[in-house]
């Protein structure tokens, strides 16, 4: 069971829904020590006091703000519990709005609410159901760890979870990062819609969405411990220069069609739109087919004469 982060109350209006914070993610990274190498004593950063010059023990150590050089403002846990927010204790829903509006850059680390005793099992129940049906995430406000944030509450598996997200002023401006003017043909939108339909699947399981690198790790361990040669890295590919995207758009289709088949047998796949003639090519057939018209025309009106010059034939 992951240990409690936060405790308070989400407030819904008049309802108020007791709760205890829990992280809803693990990080399976795999970690290293940093040690020194002529003997392979670990190497640790301690805390010392610039003053005494000794490290200090945890229960010496506190918070405290910089007013000057030589002035800290301390600042002690029971302080920063008792701030004058209603957010310091409670979980404030402050609007309710479709997913869809909310930018994805601005969505964090999620965590999930666990309802604290019988007492909120009701209210939780209620708010899960209502943001359910409603097909709505909330949007709220909450403080701990040093700072008020907003977040996003929407339902997972029948469980709260909280959305850390980010102010709008965190958000940088991406307009200066554009890409200088292009264009685009039609051809090419609907040659990488192609690839998009042929690439779409209905999850996120299966060997392409594993964690490679932490796999890697492991086994360069393994083959150090057990005095092996380590695994040889795959050459790496340079990228190449795409002269011609309806090419290399046709290239990915068929790679990804292979690629399909290999895993889940026959798969539907988008072919790539024919290129439209231009007007150009079609001039000369044009020109063709009013020169065969007018000769036409010019032997129906010879034979035409012909036969009006013929006399009939007396009985």
């Amino acid at each position: 069971m992951p240990r409690t982060i936060w405790s308070g109350a989400i407030s819904f209006g008049l309802v108020t829904v007791p709760i205890q914070v829990v992280g809803a993610t693990e990080d399976h990274s795999i970690r290293f020590h940093q040690y020194h190498l002529a003997d392979q004593g670990r190497v640790r950063y301690r805390k010392v006091c610039e003053l005494e010059d000794r490290e200090v023990p945890q229960d010496e150590i506190g918070k405290g703000y910089e007013l000057t050089k030589t002035q800290i403002i301390p600042i002690t846990d029971e302080d920063l519990s008792s701030l004058p927010l209603p957010t310091a204790k409670a979980i404030e829903i402050d609007a309710f709005v479709p997913l869809a509006s909310v930018d994805p850059i601005r969505i964090a680390e999620g965590y999930y609410l666990q309802p604290a005793g019988q007492v909120a099992a009701k209210p939780y129940k209620l708010l899960v159901q209502a943001l359910g049906r409603s097909a709505k995430v909330a949007v709220a406000k909450y403080a701990w760890s040093g700072r008020e944030r907003l977040g996003l509450l929407r339902v997972r598996d029948d469980v709260l979870v909280l959305h850390a997200m980010r102010w709008p002023d965190e958000i940088r401006d991406p307009t200066e990062l554009l890409p200088p003017p292009v264009e685009v043909t039609e051809e090419e939108i609907e040659g990488a819609l192609a690839l998009m339909d042929t690439m779409t699947r209905e999850d996120l399981e299966g060997e392409e969405f594993q964690d490679r690198y932490t796999e890697a790790v492991a086994r360069i361990i393994e083959a150090k411990r057990e005095s092996k040669p380590l695994p040889q890295a795959p050459e790496p590919e340079e990228p190449a220069q795409v002269l011609d995207l309806m090419a290399a758009l046709s290239q990915s289709v068929q790679k990804a069609k292979a690629s399909r088949s290999q895993e889940a047998g026959p798969a539907e796949v988008h072919e790539l739109p024919k290129p439209k003639k231009s007007a150009a090519k079609k001039q000369p057939t044009t020109k063709a087919a009013a020169k065969k018209t007018a000769a036409g025309k010019k032997t129906a009106k010879k034979t035409a004469k012909k036969t009006t010059g013929r006399q009939p034939r007396s009985a």
